[in-house]
């Protein structure tokens, strides 16, 4: 049974999404532990809609069920995300501010929030936001866990990293502003960015980018460079005018990357293993597959993180 509500609402060059699904598989077969019910509030932008893309088919594969809304408007850092909720407090029926209706439309288990990507890697910027967001989140929902999601690092060969830092120095930076907050809020993580950049090394898994063996000057349209192994959305072709044009997009992720992401959801919001979740997406192979789930179930279950994190601390 499969019920959605999904409406999206252009405003101020922001697009609001606010869907919700709810999900049952009675009819097939149980997972060898009991089916549980899970209600989720995510708030954030599009990080948290390629975090959360696959979960509900991960969710029905598993016989679990789950309720989902969520606030979502791209672009949008923490900051952005208080204020139209605290103009919805003034009585604002603002669409933005409306939004946080979805707030009490439930008694949510889980409410996330998470920064915009941008932002992610200057703590500062989560002050005094997300604590403003926990205790507003608990006021109106005190049962409910707040979970902070972490984001994750762009890929190798994006621009940003021509300019300023290495990738590696974005997780880092990444992984210990989502911490310290975590840490000031006792909130628990959702890992997603240590399940990339776990990916990111893993032998089974690491890819190479850029592609040492592409002409990324002289290329003509349709070549792509070698993406094996991209858990970002990477390369692609978009006509400007009459004229194909190389496009990158390191910051989003692609398929894997939404797979590996709804897997680290799966397991922190149900405490069940994902691995040996039947669900596939068509863009996958099989054996891929068994990688992620892999990398997803250990990063959660061992917080298993690369060992160049320890120089955070």
């Amino acid at each position: 049974m499969l019920k959605s509500i999904y409406a999206r609402v252009l405003v101020s060059a922001f697009c609001i999404t606010l869907s919700s699904a709810e999900q049952t598989n009675a009819d097939e077969k149980a997972s060898s532990s009991p089916s549980r019910h899970v209600r989720l509030l995510a708030i954030g932008n599009s990080f948290s809609k390629n975090a959360t893309r696959y979960l509900p088919d991960i969710v029905k594969a598993a016989g679990d069920q789950l309720t989902f809304q969520h606030i979502c408007i791209g672009g949008c850092p923490l900051e952005k995300h208080w204020k139209n909720a605290e103009a919805f407090q003034k009585g604002s029926t603002q669409v933005m501010a409306s939004a946080w209706s979805a707030l009490t439309a439930e008694k949510w288990d889980f409410v996330t929030i998470q920064q915009y990507s941008m932002y992610s890697f200057k703590i500062e910027t989560y002050r005094p936001y997300a604590k403003l967001l926990h205790d507003y989140i608990k006021g109106k929902n005190p049962q409910a866990a707040l979970l902070i999601h972490e984001t994750w690092a762009y890929r190798e060969d994006d621009p940003l990293f021509k300019k300023t830092m290495t990738q590696q120095e974005m997780y880092w930076r990444v992984r210990n502003a989502y911490e310290t907050i975590a840490s000031e809020l006792g909130c628990r993580i959702i890992p997603s960015g240590d399940a990339f950049e776990n990916a990111r090394t893993d032998p089974d898994w690491k890819g190479v980018f850029p592609d040492p063996k592409f002409d990324y000057k002289r290329t003509q349209y349709p070549d792509l460079p070698d993406q094996t192994h991209s858990l970002h959305a990477g390369y692609s072709w978009k006509k400007a005018g009459n004229k194909w044009k190389l496009n990158i997009d390191g910051h989003h992720a692609g398929p894997a990357g939404e797979y590996l992401a709804a897997a680290v959801w799966y397991e922190t919001l149900f405490g069940k293993s994902i691995v040996g979740n039947t669900f596939v997406p068509n863009h996958i192979k099989q054996d891929k597959i068994m990688i992620l789930q892999r990398i997803a179930h250990k990063t959660v279950t061992e917080n298993i993180r690369p060992p160049e994190v320890n120089k955070l601390h």
